[in-house]
């Protein structure tokens, strides 16, 4: 039994971080499920993007339940063709040390880079890419207002792709790590990861959607209750930090704006300000999950540890549903002022 008692639309805000973005493909597994709720817009980057072009794909191609096959076909082809970095699962909320694979990969990638280690740019996402999805009907249908974000190398600005543009260069330039691949190329500018510029992009479901509902699905952490210690803790914490920063820098641009608005000095600006005045803002995160994995947790793509976290997912999206479903349409189910202000 969910919240909800009507229909309604939603856009999703879908972060990156790697292999943990099964978590997410669980979560949307269960709106898509929920037959009482559409889709307006969808915004994501690096494994955000590859679940959000999944869910599209799937829309355009038979709806709903087309689109939870095509989630599950992309990480079952995932972890069929990448090499599993296996990392502690145990029952997922207490932690363990990163075991000997995972450090070794972890160390070897701080003094290599991929043009060193990888000179012929081999990369198995573009193979599933290529296969899973078709962009000339994504481009063509266009069910759902779709975004993709990419980091410009040279500048470190935000390259937003939209669905009436998107190729498969799009998708891997959002999902472009660094320290594994080379640049993505596109039109003479070199793109790594989007969630450097923006884990994800929320701006464009404010100014080019509908729907008075964002749910942010959060995959980084924004809260450690410890003070990192160790160096590998240290690392870690700050690569949080940065993918989260523009994040942050967003909802609380969002949350001034709407203090703002809800004291009249925007009144001016007619459509901006209603549409921050009826703006409602949701999230279903996993800190309590995510902040006690391993620092190899991201590079994990063997299929029984995937499996889990899409059940976890499932289960904390039914959570979101009973305990916040009501909210949509009528008010945020966060705090913004609290959380981000």
């Amino acid at each position: 039994m969910t919240g909800l008692n009507r229909a309604h639309s939603v856009s999703l805000a879908l972060q990156g971080g790697g292999a943990l973005g099964a978590l997410t493909w669980g979560v949307l597994d269960r709106l898509l499920d929920e037959p009482r709720l559409s889709f307006d817009g969808i915004s994501g980057s690096s494994a955000g993007a590859m679940n959000a072009v999944a869910v599209a794909q799937g829309l355009a191609a038979g709806g709903r339940q087309a689109a939870r096959n095509k989630l599950e076909e992309l990480w079952r082809a995932i972890a069929g063709a990448s090499p599993a970095i296996e990392t502690p699962f145990g029952d997922m909320r207490t932690a363990s040390a990163p075991p000997p694979s995972s450090l070794f990969l972890l160390g070897f990638l701080r003094f290599f880079s991929p043009y060193q280690f990888n000179p012929f740019d081999i990369n198995p996402l573009r193979s599933i890419v290529e296969r899973l999805f078709d962009f000339e009907q994504l481009r063509r249908v266009r069910p759902v207002h779709l975004f993709v974000g990419a980091t410009r190398v040279d500048t470190g600005a935000l390259r937003l792709f939209r669905g009436a543009e998107l190729t498969a260069d799009h998708l891997l330039a959002s999902a472009c790590l660094p320290a594994l691949q080379q640049a993505v190329v596109i039109d003479g500018a070199a793109y790594w990861d989007g969630g450097y510029a923006a884990n994800p992009a929320i701006y464009p479901l404010v100014y080019d959607c509908a729907s008075r509902d964002i749910v942010v699905v959060m995959l980084q952490p924004l809260v450690r209750e410890e003070t990192p210690r160790t160096a590998e803790a240290i690392r870690r914490r700050l690569t949080e930090i940065q993918f989260n920063a523009t994040f942050l820098r967003e909802m609380r641009a969002i949350a001034l704006a709407q203090r703002e608005a809800a004291r009249g000095l925007f009144r001016s600006f007619g459509r901006l300000d209603r549409r921050l005045r009826s703006l409602y803002l949701h999230l279903i995160e996993a800190d309590d999950l995510i902040s006690k994995m391993d620092a190899g947790k991201s590079l994990n793509t063997s299929l029984p540890f995937l499996l889990r976290l899409k059940e976890e997912g499932q289960r904390r999206a039914e959570q979101w549903l009973i305990d916040h479903g009501g909210t949509l349409g009528r008010r945020s189910s966060v705090d913004l002022g609290a959380m981000f202000g």
